[in-house]
């Protein structure tokens, strides 16, 4: 079986424009469109000519220009019939490919976005538009640039009163943001192969303008981190303009169209043009560069229509994104009030709308990467106007300034410490946990302080003020920013060095400071362990870097804490049971390491050597003391056959890194940037024998994270002797883009709406909002989206337990074609889609693509992460249910094996194994064995649903039949004697019906629950 689903057609060599095109004039008067040159199967080269009256062979050869019309040569008015007419093997083939079933739209389609792919084709693809042609200059370069600004806030102030026009606008919208982030996908590597000369003239930041993007590496400033910071301020801009466009109900506000590239170890901020900006009154009084900022530290005080509407606009917003209104100290020594982050400017535009820019601090600081005492010394040396006040501020500060870290905190984790930048911020979804956490003591406080006064039903019958009260002190208890309701927002200018504060924000800053220092101690006490006792529980969890990546999100656990999920996990209890998590947690920390040292590595690379640095690179990095002098040697004998006569010491300096060196490179960076020293060894080899980790998994990871995508082929990474990939292995280096993602608002609602419905046990209303939200997905993005997918899945499995199967599969199939499009063919989601695929197609008796889906699933799950996964547990039962040969055993046992490593001997996942391993040994007449599984399957259903649950019930009359059966042969056995070689034993084997129901049950379809 194939891990990419790639086939080759062969219906031509060669199919391109002729040496001879454009015609010259006298033919084009004569009516010649263009020049084909046509290289068949059987070897044949012929010229072609394109006019009015069609096509036909002309006597060109390669050296000779003869347009003249071939001898016996038809004019045909489609060129596939002069092929057909020249080449019997394409007639042949071609009229296999019209008799061909049409392809479904939805495998036709362009994706709104490009989906990276780390293998491709065995042989060169035409498919790819050749960035050099033309010599790099712009086929376009004469049309008129878009106006991308322009076209998404057109896009974004369509009508949205019915939902009609809301499904319009939404559809708009993801147009607009997948033709701009395209643009930016090839203006990246146009700008980076440098066929575009920079506007600015500033080498250390040079700015571009391409198509009608404005494109820069944005300035390395010491206080953010360098480089490092550079990175971290791009993608948080990126996170930042998402949670201001992500805000509904708020119109007037704007953010400009932006994106990140990363293209050859370099990552480039892509932005529409911005407008030009208005001027108030008060700026024709000020310099020119200040005019049109309404709002930010360096607009100063100034009074108009525009700004207090501005003014309504962030306050609505900060209210949204609970930033709490808050008052700093000007450069200039006057105080401003702000509603964002020090850094955010607000501007009216020459178009009458509001922007707001520069919005990367939006988010609060996170206190356990924020040294206090370089943040304080770095305010105290704030401007001389605003230094008394700095000093007050300090001096009342120091006396809370633990406040909020437990005792013995930073013994105990190690935290607070520095990071390579000073760009750490929280993340929104950490924000709202916070909240929530902050919400329930809140409620507890004031639950208690009622008690302690006789109760609610006395303070409410007493008087109010006894419940004003209880609310008042649970307010100042849990930090809330309101004295009378719970409410929690955060500065998120606290901790952030070279901001000081009026002596008026004193005690707001104390507050702020301790609510920031708690929210930072919430991801180590709660999140993280939240997290790994999720792990625990669930056999889906992470598979790879990105499926880790996403549950971590959706936890609020940046990626610089995985040094702390590695602590969590080896000083748990359950660490043998979570080494599945140890294991993606650590490559994940490797991949990303060994990603920043190949940026800086591809910086100093030109663009005829890539192939081979790259492929020297992976062979440093994934191969045992891998030695550089073969690679050298042949770019050596390259480079003096083009006529360059340099050393490789000189023209080529990266093919003297070794493993050694490489190695020592991303340890270090990895102990700087996660704080850890000795787990990852002193070579690959490390990886593989003491965390399971494969290196075929590294290789994937590292080519989806940095774009390169290389040959199918079969790779043996262990060989020391010889590269493990050759230059021409590399097919191709892809921008890798970060984008905004547009919300489908109404199909959004409507799939969360089913969520809860089916948590109610709703399923006839779920399925409704299902279709519905279905439809919405499919009217606003084509069903091309990751919650596209996610809907159609759950509404396959909600179709199913109605007791629809073909609709399911029908359904099902869909999404398995969305994952694989949008989302990548070896993408875990993929995966479980396929294995769900499997158990609708055997409901409807197709029971050979049930088989083969379960081994597609299994072949991805083993290049993916390797065999040692729950999930691979999973897969491994349902095999074991649907093939009929000796394997089946095997899976089985291996499905037992793993369950019970990874949830322990009486977890509901190991019963089930013991009951289908006990089912598949009565099949074959093994009621002995079959006895001691049933009876570990029923101890653990016992223990726990109890015995009065209909699973219990069925696996102790399971486990009778067994006994009474097991009993019936062994009396038969011994009545024959001597005979018994010759009796058949009599076998128990399952209906198609009751492998349905455990398919059903195994990959958590319908779920056993407790009563």
């Amino acid at each position: 079986m194939r891990l990419y689903p790639y086939q080759a057609h062969s219906y031509l060599k060669d199919l391109s424009l002729s040496c001879w095109h454009p015609p010259p004039g006298h033919r084009k008067l004569q009516g010649d469109f263009m020049y084909i040159t046509v290289v068949t199967i059987e070897g044949r080269h012929c010229d072609i000519t394109s006019c009015p009256k069609g096509f036909f062979l002309n006597r060109s050869t390669e050296d000779i220009f003869d347009p003249r019309p071939a001898q016996s040569s038809p004019a045909c008015h489609c060129l596939t019939d002069l092929l057909c007419h020249i080449s019997p093997i394409f007639k042949q083939a071609f009229a296999t490919l019209k008799n061909r079933p049409q392809q479904p739209p939805l495998e036709a389609m362009p994706t709104p976005y490009h989906t990276l792919c780390w293998l491709g084709p065995p042989c060169a693809s035409r498919a790819h538009k050749n960035t050099f042609s033309r010599l790099g200059v712009d086929e376009q370069a004469a049309a008129q640039a878009p106006d991308w600004n322009e076209e998404l806030q057109a896009a974004r102030d369509l009508p949205q009163g019915s939902l009609e026009e809301r499904l319009q606008r939404d559809k708009t919208l993801l147009q607009v943001n997948s033709a701009f982030v395209r643009t930016v996908m090839q203006g990246g590597e146009t700008v980076l192969d440098g066929f575009v000369e920079p506007v600015n003239g500033n080498p250390e930041d040079p700015a571009f303008l391409w198509s009608g993007l404005f494109m820069s590496q944005g300035a390395a400033i010491p206080l953010f981190g360098g480089e490092r910071g550079r990175r971290a301020a791009q993608r948080l801009e990126l996170r930042g303009v998402q949670a201001y466009s992500d805000l509904e109900g708020l119109q007037g506000l704007h953010t400009i169209p932006t994106a990140i590239v990363d293209y050859r170890g370099v990552r480039l901020s892509a932005q529409g043009l911005a407008p030009g900006f208005e001027s108030s009154e008060q700026d024709h009084k000020d310099s020119p560069a200040s005019r049109g900022l309404l709002y930010g530290v360096n607009a100063g005080p100034q009074e108009s229509p525009h700004r207090r509407r501005l003014l309504a606009l962030l306050a609505h917003a900060a209210k949204s994104l609970s930033i709490q209104r808050h008052v700093v100290v000007a450069p200039k020594g006057h105080q401003v009030p702000l509603f964002t982050s020090v850094d955010a400017q607000g501007l009216l535009g020459a178009d009458g709308r509001f922007y707001l820019l520069d919005v990367f601090r939006s988010f609060p600081a996170d206190a356990n990467f924020c040294l206090e005492e370089e943040t304080q010394s770095q305010i105290s040396a704030g401007e001389e106007d605003s230094s008394k006040s700095c000093e007050e501020n300090e001096e009342k500060r120091n006396g809370n300034e633990k406040e909020g870290w437990a005792e013995d905190y930073r013994g105990t984790t190690g935290l607070p410490k520095s990071f390579p930048h000073g760009l750490c911020r929280l993340r929104p979804e950490l924000v709202q946990a916070f909240i929530q956490h902050k919400h329930c003591q809140f409620t507890e406080r004031v639950k208690e302080k009622m008690d302690e006064n006789g109760g609610f039903e006395e303070c409410a019958t007493a008087c109010d003020s006894q419940v004003t009260d209880a609310v008042r002190a649970a307010c100042k208890d849990v930090g809330s920013v309101s004295d009378i309701i719970f409410e929690m927002r955060f500065n998120p200018n606290v901790f952030s060095p070279g901001i000081c504060f009026p002596p008026t924000e004193s005690a707001s800053t104390n507050l702020q400071e301790k609510l920031l220092r708690e929210a930072a101690a919430f991801i180590i006490t709660h999140q993280i362990p939240a997290f790994l006792q999720c792990c625990l529980q669930s056999n889906e969890a992470p598979m790879d870097g990105a499926s880790l990546k996403q549950v971590l999100h959706q936890k609020g656990i940046n990626l610089r804490y995985l040094g702390h999920v590695v602590k969590a996990i080896s000083q748990s209890e359950q660490k043998e049971r979570l080494r599945h998590i140890m294991r993606s947690t650590i490559g994940e920390i490797f991949i990303r390491s060994a990603k920043r040292v190949f940026n800086h590595f591809l910086q100093g690379v030109d663009v005829p050597s890539l192939s081979a640095a790259i492929s020297h690179f992976l062979g440093c990095l994934l191969v045992h003391h891998f030695t550089p002098s073969p690679g050298g040697e042949e770019a050596k004998k390259k480079s003096r056959r083009r006529g360059r006569g340099a050393g490789p010491s000189e023209s080529m300096p990266w093919s003297m890194l070794t493993g050694a060196e490489l190695w020592n490179l991303v340890c270090q960076d990895a102990v700087e940037t996660y704080d850890i020293s000795d787990s990852l060894g002193s070579s690959p080899n490390h990886l593989v024998e003491h965390y399971g980790l494969q290196k075929l998994s590294l290789l994937r990871e590292f080519c989806l994270k940095t774009g390169v995508q290389l040959r199918l082929r079969d790779y043996i990474l262990d060989n020391q002797s010889k590269a493990p990939i050759s230059p021409d292995d590399i097919l191709n280096i892809f921008p890798v883009v970060k984008h905004i993602d547009m919300p489908t608002v109404d199909a959004s609602k409507a799939y969360r709406a089913a969520q809860n419905s089916i948590q109610k046990g709703l399923l006839d209303q779920a399925h409704e909002q299902l279709k519905e939200a279905a439809y919405l997905y499919g009217r606003v993005c084509d069903d091309l989206d990751p919650e596209a997918c996610y809907c159609n899945s759950l509404l396959a499995k909600v179709t199913f337990l109605q007791g629809k199967a073909a609709e399911a599969r029908s359904v099902q199939l869909k999404s398995v074609v969305i994952s694989e499009r949008v989302l990548g063919f070896d993408h875990p989601n993929t995966i479980q889609q396929y294995a769900l695929l499997a158990v609708y197609a055997y409901a409807g008796g197709e029971t050979t693509l049930a088989q083969k889906c379960l081994l597609r699933a299994r072949l991805l799950m083993l290049t993916v992460h390797g065999e040692d996964h729950p999930y691979t547990a999973t897969l491994d039962s349902c095999l074991g249910l649907v093939l009929t040969e000796d394997q089946t055993g095997q899976f089985l046992k291996n499905a037992l094996k793993l369950n019970t490593s990874f949830f322990g001997p009486t977890d509901m996942h190991t019963a089930l194994s013991h009951h289908l391993l006990a089912q598949w040994m009565c099949s074959k007449g093994d009621y002995r064995s079959a006895m001691s599984n049933e009876k570990e399957a029923f101890s653990a259903f016992m223990s726990l649903l109890g015995e009065d649950h209909p699973q219990t019930l069925c696996s102790k009359e399971f486990l009778g039949t067994i006994t009474k059966q097991a009993v019936k042969v062994e009396r038969t056995l011994r009545q024959a004697g001597s005979d018994s070689a010759e009796q058949t034993v009599e076998c128990l084997s399952p209906t198609s019906d009751t492998i349905l129901e455990q398919m059903v049950l195994v990959t958590g379809i319908r779920r056993i629950t407790r009563r």
